[in-house]
């Protein structure tokens, strides 16, 4: 990694961008420099970042930050923290040996560090590897056709949190409070406070005392006591393996205006673009938002043998129903729109959520199987299935109905979501009651549904804790 940051003056990227690696480097030591002095760092003492969670997108998020600052070792430590104990099967064991095999950078690199005979022998069924381990070469088991560069890898969670400066919480919705109120005991006795970026697409939703929705930066807050202003969300329309090939991609950083601007420019890449925004929870929701209905895409997908048109009747469906919740969930719902529709379109497009979708309709997996899958992770969006209907599903939450002229739950109105429900949670119907859901002839043209939205007040600030 050293050698080619310092030995190749111009890199060319696979999207046809060029730059001069020369004064990347220096730009790249005055950003760590000004992130170094913002947060109080004297000389000697260097900045400690700490990936939590070894996903696909938690592990190139880490691999990232080591790739652009890793040579600065004097100036800034990053590693990542990882459960130990999950082996490698012979299956991915092979997968591995064929990938290390065709990358004639990689097999060089492992054959320097004495790695490689571990894959010959774990192809050959004599040997075990664990997630742990391969990661430090480079692996990650969600993403083992993309190999990337050698990580500092802590199984021990307190050794990895307990000095660090920022934490990247690369954890699912559904891990991020369990692991953080761990880690809050290991930092009852710090003086300083860290700075947490969480990466997590989720939601829950929390009905006693009130109707509300929960977020992994609220669970973070919750867990840990760490003030929101130091919790920061960063997402946007990105599939990991891509942004670590180069391909180009831009993302937000939401939350308090003095750390997300600085961190902005810290985290911006030639290939990805960080802006930021201090619409923290909406943007945050609206991640999680999304992959609900990428799993529906992938089922229609499959069940109508691609046919694009089916796939945009589902698509003005889903968009509309997205756009109503949006209204109930967001003061000013417009300037989410073309966030929440790229990041729902390259979802749709390559996410795991669509292939989940494609999954469960072409019988290869069940509901019953559960959620966290071999060689992709967790399935983000079966949760967030649960966690929107049940929110939306409150009587105390009523909007009129148009053609009924009564009150009803919001979730009566977004037929999809109520379908997602009973296929993926209660489990009433079959993957094929998708498509019911979309030629009902009782369902109401997309254009209606948005409509109601805007023609009413339907934001409800108490849905995100807030007062209105």
């Amino acid at each position: 990694m050293v050698e080619n940051i310092r030995v190749v003056n111009n890199a060319v990227y696979s999207n046809g961008l060029t730059q001069n690696c020369q004064n990347l480097n220096g730009s790249i030591e005055e950003k760590l420099d000004e992130l170094r002095a913002l947060m109080g760092k004297a000389e000697g003492d260097p900045l400690r970042i700490v990936g939590i969670g070894a996903g696909a997108w938690g592990s190139v998020f880490t691999a990232l930050l080591q790739d652009g600052y890793g040579h600065l070792r004097e100036k800034v430590l990053i590693r990542i923290w990882r459960r130990h104990g999950r082996t490698v099967d012979k299956a991915t064991a092979e997968q591995l040996f064929e990938v290390i095999n065709s990358r004639e950078d990689v097999l060089r690199r492992l054959i320097r560090r004495c790695a490689y005979l571990k894959y010959v022998e774990a192809r050959l069924g004599d040997r075990t590897l664990f997630a742990d381990e391969i990661l430090k070469d480079g692996f990650c088991l969600n993403m083992i056709q993309t190999p990337l560069c050698p990580l500092k890898v802590v199984t021990n969670l307190q050794e990895a949190v307990w000095d660090a400066d920022i934490v990247i919480n690369g954890l699912p919705s559904t891990e991020t409070k369990e692991i953080f109120e761990e880690i809050s005991w290991y930092w009852k006795e710090r003086i300083t406070v860290p700075i947490i970026i969480s990466l997590a697409k989720g939601v829950q939703a929390e009905l006693d005392p009130e109707t509300r929705i929960i977020t992994p930066t609220q669970m973070i807050n919750r867990a840990t006591g760490v003030p929101m202003e130091n919790i920061l969300y960063l997402g946007g329309p990105n599939i990991a393996a891509e942004i670590y090939n180069k391909e180009y991609a831009n993302a937000r950083i939401c939350g308090a205006e003095k750390w997300r601007k600085p961190l902005a420019n810290f985290l911006r890449q030639p290939h990805f673009i960080v802006w930021d925004n201090g619409d923290l929870v909406t943007h945050e929701i609206m991640g999680g938002l999304k992959n609900v209905y990428a799993i529906g895409a992938g089922m229609v997908a499959a069940l109508t043998n691609e046919s694009a048109t089916s796939k945009s009747v589902y698509f003005a469906h889903c968009t509309s129903e997205m756009i109503f919740i949006t209204h109930l969930l967001a003061e000013e719902p417009e300037r989410l729109a073309g966030p929440l529709l790229a990041d729902t379109y390259v979802t749709l497009l390559k996410g795991r959520n669509a292939w989940y979708g494609q999954q469960l309709a072409k019988g290869e997996l069940t509901p019953e199987m559960g959620d966290s899958i071999k060689g992709k992770g967790m399935i983000q969006g079966v949760s967030a299935v649960k966690a929107f209907y049940e929110l939306l599903n409150q009587s105390s939450l009523s909007v009129l109905h148009p053609e009924e002229n009564k009150p009803v739950a919001p979730v009566e109105l977004c037929p999809i979501l109520k379908m997602l429900y009973k296929i993926l949670i209660s489990r009433e119907f079959r993957v094929k009651a998708i498509l019911q859901a979309l030629t009902d002839e009782t369902m109401n043209d997309p254009r209606d549904r948005i409509e109601i939205a805007q023609s009413h007040v339907f934001y409800r600030p108490s849905l995100l804790g807030q007062k209105p």
